[in-house]
C-alpha cells in the first residue's frame, strides 16, 4: 500500500501525485512504471513514475483525468491509500551519446521527465521539444526546463509557442543544428509514430515509449503485446520502450481502439453514478 502524501492539479484535468513508497523509490529507474488499483472492485492502470525520491521514500505519478478509473482517482485525496505495484518494465538505455532530443506530447511530458534528467546527468545535451493541443495542456514547463539545455515549445492552436507540430520543430532544429545523436519521444501514439518516420531515413536512433493496454503489467496477460521489429513483444516486460522504426504503430493503434466502446460506456455509467442517476454494476 502506498499513502498519499499530496495531491496538486498542474493543468486541466491533469493532476500530480505525491506517493510515499520508499521500496519503489529507492529502486525505480528512469523509464519505468507502476500498476494502481485503487481498491478491491477498481482496475488496474499502468502509470509511468514521473519522479522519485529515494531519501524521502516518495513517487511522483501524473495523471490525466480521462478514462472512469483515472477520474475516480481523482476524487481520492491526501491520506488515502492505494495499491502500488512497481518498479516494473525495463529501464530506459542511459548513456552519454552527446545531443540528445527529448519530444514529448501532453500526457507524455511527465514519463519523459526522469528520461531527460538521467540523459543530462549522463553527460547529454539535451534538447527538448514538447507540445500539446494548447497552452495548458503542455505541463510541467519548468521542471523540463531545470534538466534540459534548450528548450522548444509547440502547440496546435498557436497559444504558446510556435503553432505547428513537434515534428516540425524537430525539422527546424535539424536544419538549424545538424543531427542529433538520439531521439526519444513519448505521447500520443500519431505523434510517436510521425516522429519515427521523419527520424528514420536520417538513421538517428528513435526511442518510443507505448501505451498500450495492460492488465496486470507483469506479462501474464497478453494483452498489451505488439509487433516491434516482426516480433511479438510484451509491453510491459520487454518494454515500454522500444526501437521507434521497429514498431508495428498500426497494429498498435488498432489495439488501443479495442475497448473504446466499453471505455465511453464506464465513463458514462460512473459519471452518472457520481451524479446520483445511477447505481454502478457491481456496487
Amino acid at each position: 500500500m502506498a499513502t498519499i502524501v499530496n495531491i496538486e492539479e498542474i493543468a486541466p484535468a491533469f493532476k500530480r501525485y505525491l506517493l510515499h513508497s520508499p521500496v519503489i523509490a529507492r529502486k525505480h529507474q528512469a523509464g519505468q512504471f507502476v500498476m494502481v488499483l485503487l481498491h478491491e472492485h477498481a482496475e488496474r492502470i499502468p502509470l509511468t513514475i514521473a519522479d522519485s525520491d529515494a531519501a524521502n521514500g516518495t513517487i511522483t505519478l501524473i495523471v490525466q483525468e480521462i478514462g472512469k478509473t483515472t477520474m475516480e482517482m481523482g476524487t481520492l485525496h491526501a491520506g488515502d491509500t492505494v495499491e502500488v505495484a512497481g518498479p516494473l518494465g525495463q529501464p530506459t538505455h542511459i548513456e552519454k551519446m552527446g545531443t540528445c532530443v527529448c519530444i514529448g506530447g501532453g500526457a507524455g511530458i511527465a514519463p519523459l521527465l526522469p528520461i531527460a534528467r538521467a540523459m543530462r546527468d549522463a553527460g547529454n545535451h539535451v534538447v527538448s521539444i514538447l507540445g500539446g493541443r494548447t497552452k495548458d495542456l503542455v505541463i510541467l514547463r519548468p521542471e523540463m526546463e531545470a534538466v534540459s539545455d534548450e528548450v522548444y515549445y509547440t502547440t496546435d492552436d498557436g497559444s504558446f509557442g510556435v503553432k505547428g507540430f513537434v515534428t516540425q520543430a524537430l525539422a527546424k532544429y535539424i536544419e538549424d543544428h545538424g543531427q542529433p545523436d538520439n531521439v526519444v519521444a513519448i505521447g500520443p501514439a500519431p505523434m510517436m509514430r510521425a516522429v519515427a518516420d521523419q527520424t528514420r531515413p536520417m538513421g538517428i536512433p528513435t526511442q518510443v515509449s507505448l501505451n498500450t493496454i495492460m492488465v496486470d503489467g507483469t506479462g501474464m496477460c497478453g494483452g498489451c503485446r505488439v509487433p516491434v521489429g516482426g516480433e511479438s513483444k510484451f509491453v510491459c516486460v520487454d518494454g515500454p520502450e522500444f526501437d521507434g522504426h521497429q514498431v508495428d504503430f498500426d497494429t498498435l493503434m488498432k489495439r488501443q481502439r479495442i475497448y473504446l466502446e466499453q471505455e465511453d460506456l464506464a465513463r458514462k455509467r460512473y459519471l452518472e453514478c457520481r451524479s446520483g442517476r445511477t447505481t454502478p454494476a457491481g456496487g
